[in-house]
């Protein structure tokens, strides 16, 4: 029996515990906003978001959604977690289990 490789796998048992929970959390946050990310997405470039963009808004309103940088960004950035999703999901299938 040896004792420190039980501890050191008892460690890397608690990292993939606390890892797996904290991203099904993730996953659970990102599932229930994807009505939201659908909407702001499909605003994003529309007839309605040109609308919007014309005319003075109050300087107390906050308007980051008519950039045309924001919402891109979001865009993309979302992407690319899915790519790595993928990604990730891959290598543990197909190489670490």
């Amino acid at each position: 029996m040896d004792i420190q490789r039980i501890t050191d796998m008892e460690k890397k048992l608690d990292l993939c515990v606390s890892a797996t929970e904290e991203l099904n959390t993730a996953l659970d946050r990102i599932g229930s906003v994807l009505d939201e990310m659908s909407a702001l997405f499909g605003y994003y470039g529309s007839e309605e978001w040109y609308e919007d963009r014309d005319g003075e808004l109050p300087a107390e309103v906050k308007a980051g959604v008519l950039s045309e940088d924001a919402v891109y960004d979001q865009i993309t950035e979302i992407r690319d977690t899915a790519f790595r999703m993928l990604e990730t999901a891959t290598d543990i299938l197909k190489n670490r289990i």
